[in-house]
C-alpha cells in the first residue's frame, strides 16, 4: 500500500498495490503493521456500509465526541465519492482546515481520517456504497456534527444542490 499524506496533520490517502494478472488483480487494503508503522490505528474494531441511491446526496459532516473519538478508514466500493474531512481538533495546526478526496470504485483509494475529524461525503453518480472501518464503537450519545455548508470551511461541493437529511442540515455551525 501507498500511504499519501495530506495536507491535514494525521490523515492519509491509502492506495493498494495491485498485483494483475488476465483475472484482474488483487490488492491488500488494510494490514496492520504498515498502518503502525505509520503511526495509524492498527484495530478497527466496527465496519459499516452506507448505500446511496442518488447522485448529490450528501451525509455528513459527522464525528463521535470524547471520550470516544473515532478513526475511520473510508472506501467507495461502488461509483464514486467526493469525500470531505475537517480538522476541529481545536489544537491542531490544520484547525478548521478541510481536504477533499475522490474515492471511487475505479481508483480504489482509501482515505484515513484520524481521530477528531468531521467526515461527511457527496455522492458523483447514482447508486454509491461506502465502507467505513472505525477505530472505536459507536455511542449515540456521542454522536455529533457540524454543518455540512459551515461557513467557517466554506467548501466547494461539486453537486450544487444536494439532497440532505434533515437532521445533516440542522447540525449547528462549529463554534467559533
Amino acid at each position: 500500500m501507498r500511504f499519501i499524506p495530506t495536507d491535514l496533520a494525521g490523515a492519509y490517502v491509502i492506495e493498494p498495490d495491485k498485483m494483475e494478472d488476465e483475472r484482474g488483480f488483487f490488492a491488500r487494503t488494510f494490514c496492520r503493521d504498515e498502518f503502525a508503522a505509520h503511526g495509524l490505528h492498527r484495530v478497527f474494531v466496527q465496519c459499516n456500509v452506507s448505500f446511496n441511491a442518488r447522485k448529490g446526496t450528501l451525509r455528513g459532516l459527522h464525528f463521535q465526541a470524547q471520550p470516544h473519538e473515532e478513526a475511520k478508514l473510508v472506501r467507495c466500493t461502488r461509483g464514486a465519492i467526493y469525500d470531505v474531512i475537517v480538522d476541529i481538533r481545536r489544537k491542531s495546526p490544520t484547525f478548521k482546515r478541510w481536504g477533499a478526496f475522490e474515492l471511487s470504485a475505479k481508483n480504489h483509494r482509501m482515505l484515513y481520517a484520524p481521530e477528531g475529524f468531521a467526515h461527511g461525503f457527496q455522492t458523483l453518480e447514482d447508486n454509491c456504497e461506502v465502507f467505513y472501518q472505525m477505530s472505536e464503537m459507536y455511542h449515540s450519545g456521542l454522536a455529533r456534527g457540524v454543518r455540512w455548508n459551515d461557513p467557517a470551511f466554506a467548501i466547494r461541493w461539486p453537486v450544487a444542490d444536494p439532497f440532505v437529511s434533515q437532521r445533516d442540515a440542522h447540525y449547528p455551525d462549529l463554534d467559533p
